[in-house]
């Protein structure tokens, strides 16, 4: 069996000191790994250790092996065009975005690398999210037999984008794999042919145009997998060598088809030494990578005298590209180190907050606030070095955790207080239900202001249940007060109805003349005071009329030289009355006090009278002072009189409440 030795791109043009037998031409070339270098069997592996040229060949498998992929599948050239973001740095809802576009491409390979990435990224926050939710879950809940659940509408989008990518993605390996197989067999067949080229009893213009139409259907066979790529493009160009070299072909059309390919090499040379000097080092890679497939697939071998200065002047110029590209990366793992430092402070910061106790629900969420946006800019700051990515992550995840814990214990902590008012106000719920059906407005109406001044008072109650004990509370009082409001409708039409009434009969009174006869006189007058009592309640802003009244009946008592006693308490029976039919309790109480501090002021009025007297009638003058005294004692008297008044009146109130 004949192996050879795999130099790559080298092969393309050709190794000098291959000698081959009649034999060896028929037997099949076996390489079992593409990227592993043999040689002739009948010769000893080399070793080179210079390091310039491993520098070299690193250059060039970069290349290669970029170039095998490409090739296997077409479509990913394009993926260059289409800028690789930090999607590291992107929200939840930018990174659906971007892949919703990226999966309405065409090229479905194209974008494979980008989607991807975004799937990394966005299942990295989710699943951070995610944990988040879980934790205030635990925290919060009281029912050990409740599970958590949780559900983000957009994973659902990003899933069913991502389920139509793998969809398009799976027909076109399948449609892919077709093809490769096919044009791998048609390649091999090909191989094969340029093998039985090598046949001194033929013609040779017959043997060199069957050589031409092969090397044609060579260039239109297609893709082939990429772990083929190096393998059969080195047998290719293998025999080709062969047929160049060890074939006594027309000397003439030798060296024209040499110097052709010459000079489209030399071209591509100059093509690579401008590459060299562009700014934009990504862009020149790729054009470089192209001249590396036309190098290898498009162009044929150079005479072996100017094969290897050829080739090192393209490995040389390669190798500076690349070293470009190196300080490229190496700038880049700069900025990574950079972001490094930047998620390294944001993870201290964290771990600052998740230290500092704060002891109300409002500075907590000030608290939650920071870490926030310490979150949002930890996932702005871009990548970090892949070797120390998953560490920063579970640093930065650790902390948040750790601020989470510290953050639902002192919540925990008034979790027991939200319970409390929870009962609290599940008992007012109960009581309102209770009373909203009430017809008893005047008893039931203060004690529903009352819970509702109760509720405003008690805190907060778990959020659960928040909305819904509210509307229970709210709508039963709502039902009571709309009733009481329906029957002060009710009530004020008879009100109106009253003061019409009572209007109406001022005139009457007013046109009332005395008999002379004093009961008759007098029973006529109580007779209409319990016609006007007989009318009722006038709306409160017309009460007015109820001073009219009494005027009148002022004028009446006079003339009927009623004495002040039995004057004052008609007057006050009359006024008792009305606040009586009024229900209203308030004025009463506050009438009762009052009529006790008069009672109070005489009783001290009379006492220090009485003393004054007891001063005059010890002087020695207390026949000069017998004026003064007899003075003193009219007031003592006139101040008893009305101590009198107050007392019954006193007495006539505490009768009506025992009523």
């Amino acid at each position: 069996m004949l192996e050879e030795k795999n130099d790559n791109l080298h092969d393309a043009d050709g190794k000098s000191g291959i000698e081959i037998n009649d034999a060896a031409t028929n037997d099949a070339i076996e390489i079992s790994d593409p990227e592993t270098l043999v040689e002739n069997s009948t010769s000893e592996t080399q070793n080179n250790d210079d390091t310039t040229e491993n520098a070299h060949q690193e250059a060039l498998d970069v290349i290669t092996n970029s170039n095998a992929a490409e090739s296997e599948d077409e479509t990913l050239k394009e993926r260059h065009d289409i800028p690789m973001q930090d999607y590291n740095t992107f929200s939840l809802d930018a990174l659906v975005d971007e892949l919703k576009k990226l999966v309405n491409t065409d090229k479905v390979m194209s974008v494979k690398d980008h989607i991807e990435e975004i799937k990394k990224a966005f299942l990295l926050q989710y699943h951070h999210l995610l944990e988040e939710k879980k934790e205030e879950f635990l925290a919060s809940n009281t029912d050990p037999n409740e599970e958590f659940e949780y559900h983000l509408p957009l994973k659902s989008k990003f899933d069913e984008y991502y389920n139509v990518f793998r969809d398009k993605r799976n027909v076109h390996f399948k449609h892919l794999q077709t093809n490769l197989k096919t044009n791998l067999e048609t390649r091999l067949a090909i191989v094969e042919e340029l093998k039985e080229l090598i046949n001194p009893q033929e013609n040779i213009k017959d043997t060199l145009k069957h050589f031409n139409e092969l090397r044609e259907r060579w260039k239109n066979a297609g893709a082939i997998p990429k772990d083929k790529y190096n393998h059969v493009w080195n047998n290719y160009h293998f025999h080709v060598e062969n047929f160049y070299d060890y074939l006594h072909l027309d000397r003439e059309a030798r060296d024209l088809d040499f110097k052709h390919n010459l000079e489209l090499k030399q071209k591509i040379i100059a093509r690579v030494e401008e590459l060299v000097n562009d700014t934009d080092v990504n862009k020149s890679f790729r054009e470089l990578q192209d001249l590396h497939r036309i190098w290898k697939e498009d162009i044929g071998p150079v005479s072996k005298e100017h094969r290897d200065e050829i080739w090192n002047q393209f490995s040389e110029l390669t190798k500076k590209i690349h070293d470009k590209r190196e300080v490229l990366f190496e700038n880049q793992r700069a900025n990574e180190q950079q972001n490094l430092e930047i998620k390294k402070e944001i993870i201290s910061k964290i771990e600052v907050l998740g230290t500092e106790k704060v002891n109300s629900h409002s500075q907590w969420l000030v608290q939650i606030q920071k870490v926030e946006e310490l979150r949002n800019e930890f996932f702005a700051a871009g990548k970090v070095p892949s070797e120390v990515n998953e560490e920063t992550w579970a640093a930065f995840k650790t902390a948040v955790r750790n601020f989470n814990a510290f953050k639902n214990s002192f919540y925990k902590d008034i979790k027991k207080d939200q319970n409390d008012n929870l009962n609290k106000k599940l008992a007012l719920v109960a009581k309102a239900k209770e009373l909203q059906e009430s017809t008893d407005f005047q008893a039931t109406t203060p004690v529903m202001k009352q819970i509702q001044e109760e509720w405003k008072q008690i805190g907060h109650v778990p959020k659960k249940y928040s909305d819904k004990i509210w509307k229970e509370f709210k709508d039963a009082c709502n039902h009571y007060f709309d009733k009481l409001k329906e029957h002060k409708s009710e009530e004020n039409s008879e009100e109106v109805a009253a003061f019409d009434n009572k209007k109406a009969y001022l005139e009457v009174l007013r046109a009332f003349q005395l008999t002379g006869d004093h009961k008759t006189d007098l029973d006529g007058i109580k007779a209409h005071i319990e016609t006007w009592k007989g009318f009722g309640k006038v709306p409160f802003s017309r009460r007015h009329i109820e001073g009219k009244f009494n005027k009148i009946l002022d004028a009446l008592f006079e003339k009927l030289s009623l004495s002040k006693k039995e004057s004052e308490m008609m007057r006050f029976a009359n006024r008792i009355d009305s606040l009586s039919d009024s229900n209203d309790t308030r004025k009463l109480d506050n009438e009762k006090i009052f009529i006790m501090r008069k009672i109070e002021e005489v009783q001290n009025e009379i006492f220090q009278l009485e003393n004054n007297i007891q001063f005059f009638t010890n002087t020695k003058n207390a026949k000069k002072e017998n004026s003064i005294v007899t003075e003193v004692r009219k007031n003592i008297a006139i101040h008893k009189e009305s101590l009198e008044v107050w007392k019954d009146k006193l007495k006539q109130l505490r009768n009506l409440g025992q009523e």
